[in-house]
């Protein structure tokens, strides 16, 4: 089922909220899928592998206000690829809003992400809509992976070892969530050990599952750094399913505290 596209304007608000509902539901029953076990011990800080993680965030994107175009192609197999794009406006790392530019007939839809929380506002419902950051956005691509890309603020990491993958050394880290409203409930992230560029990423949910892998690609310099443009998210359980997304037009901006409220969404085209 795809969110946010139904043909009738008077049914598709409804169908969409019931869509939203039941993927709470989903998530809710996703955590509950666990074993029950053991309390464990709280994760010690790791300076070093903090400082790894943190200098990845920057390179994948600036700290300051930017805005990027992000274009999002889903292949499943046997079936037709599906392009949805999307305009990124972000500050700092708890400021995102994240707005629909294609399809048209879904021009209109904002996701704003405030810290961890995340509302949808769409024209044909008069209240902003609370979603979770793990919700699916389409395709392989979660909420979160599009509106919140702060890995050292919401995992706890450790560096696991080191490993040679052809001729390049990566460090590879295990990332720990810090509560279970983030996208994920654990990563293990490859971080080459030459220039701190960010390789490849496996995503954990809270029963230990792996759901997806990603790897970055296309570096190339963009605001006055180098970074990947290209993220290949591929299904870990459905073979063939994957997504690709491409970022273009980073800018930076200098974006107003008052853009990412709810009160100013109606204002955005």
């Amino acid at each position: 089922m795809q969110i946010m596209t139904i043909p009738h304007k008077c049914v598709k608000a409804a169908v969409l909220i019931a869509s939203f509902l039941s993927l709470a539901v989903l998530s809710q029953g996703h955590a509950q899928e666990a074993p029950r076990r053991e309390k464990e011990a709280p994760a010690v800080d790791d300076p070093a592998a903090r400082s790894l993680v943190e200098k990845a965030d920057r390179i994948r994107f600036p700290a300051e206000g930017f805005q990027v175009d992000v274009s999002i192609v889903t292949q499943k197999p046997e079936q037709a690829p599906e392009t949805r794009k999307y305009r990124v406006l972000s500050k700092g790392n708890d400021n995102t809003v994240v707005m629909v530019t294609e399809p048209a007939s879904e021009r209109g839809q904002i996701i704003l992400m405030k810290g961890r929380d995340l509302w949808v506002f769409m024209p044909e419902v008069s209240q902003p809509i609370r979603i979770a950051l793990s919700q699916r956005l389409t395709g392989q691509v979660a909420n979160g992976d599009l509106a919140r890309a702060n890995f050292a603020g919401d995992y706890q990491p450790r560096l696991l070892r080191t490993e040679t993958i052809g001729s390049e050394t990566y460090y590879v880290l295990e990332l720990i969530a810090v509560d279970r409203g983030v996208t994920y409930q654990k990563v293990v992230y490859w971080i080459d050990q030459k220039n701190d560029w960010p390789f490849k990423a496996e995503f954990y949910s809270l029963s230990k599952r792996l759901l997806k892998t990603c790897k970055y690609e296309n570096y190339r310099m963009m605001e006055g750094q180098v970074r990947p443009t290209r993220l290949v998210m591929e299904d870990a359980m459905r073979n063939g399913e994957q997504s690709v997304l491409d970022y273009e037009n980073m800018k930076l901006r200098d974006l107003p505290d008052k853009l990412f409220t709810k009160d100013y969404l109606k204002k955005l085209d």
